[in-house]
């Protein structure tokens, strides 16, 4: 009998692998076509502090901006980066910048906050190296920027490519509205991950 289970156990444990193997690919799939899908829907550029329901709190739909495109498309992929990152800064609160003179975690805002998500995605080993080197950037990576204004920025690196051939479009929200653009390297990049 436990010959009969053997190839079963050894079937089961490569499947497993497989499939969890696949997982990122999978989650990074779903991102980028929940990012392009907010490119189709009109959405006003609205930093207002907002109140939100935890978990799985959102600001009203046809309002949002950079990080919400990121928050969005995450969890269409069952990622809540809302009680993800407050969980983090729950436990590690000392680790994430004073930028907003804050005394403990705000679950209405911090994961809408490029800084934090920085943050965030660092602590969980997801940040690569920064390189102006387009084959190094894959679809469904994260990018961030300082504009020229010194505001930190945040996209979803998508499938799409520039009219060259030579570079991924970005998936972002500037102020019109999430938009597919060719501006990878527009601003000073200041953060690339890949998560989970």
């Amino acid at each position: 009998m436990s010959r009969a289970i053997a190839p079963l156990a050894v079937a089961f444990a490569v499947l497993s692998s497989s499939l969890h193997a696949q997982q990122p690919h999978d989650v990074s799939r779903i991102v980028i076509d929940a990012a392009m899908a907010q490119t189709r829907q009109v959405v006003t550029y609205d930093p207002t502090y907002t109140r939100i329901a935890y978990p799985g709190g959102d600001v009203p739909a046809d309002r949002g901006v950079c990080t919400d495109v990121v928050i969005r498309a995450y969890r269409k992929a069952g990622i809540d980066l809302q009680k993800e990152v407050h969980e983090d800064m729950r436990r590690a609160f000392s680790k994430y910048p004073k930028i907003w003179g804050l005394s403990r975690p705000d679950t209405n805002i911090d994961h809408r906050r490029v800084p934090n998500l920085m943050t965030y995605f660092k602590r969980k080993g997801s940040a690569l190296p920064v390189t102006r080197d387009p084959a190094t950037w894959k679809p469904g990576d994260l990018v961030t920027w300082n504009l020229t204004s010194g505001v930190p920025h945040i996209g979803v690196v998508v499938d799409a490519t520039s009219s060259d051939g030579k570079r991924h479009l970005v998936v972002h929200n500037i102020g019109a509205g999430p938009q597919l653009e060719d501006v990878l390297f527009a601003w000073t990049v200041t953060g690339h991950y890949r998560f989970p």
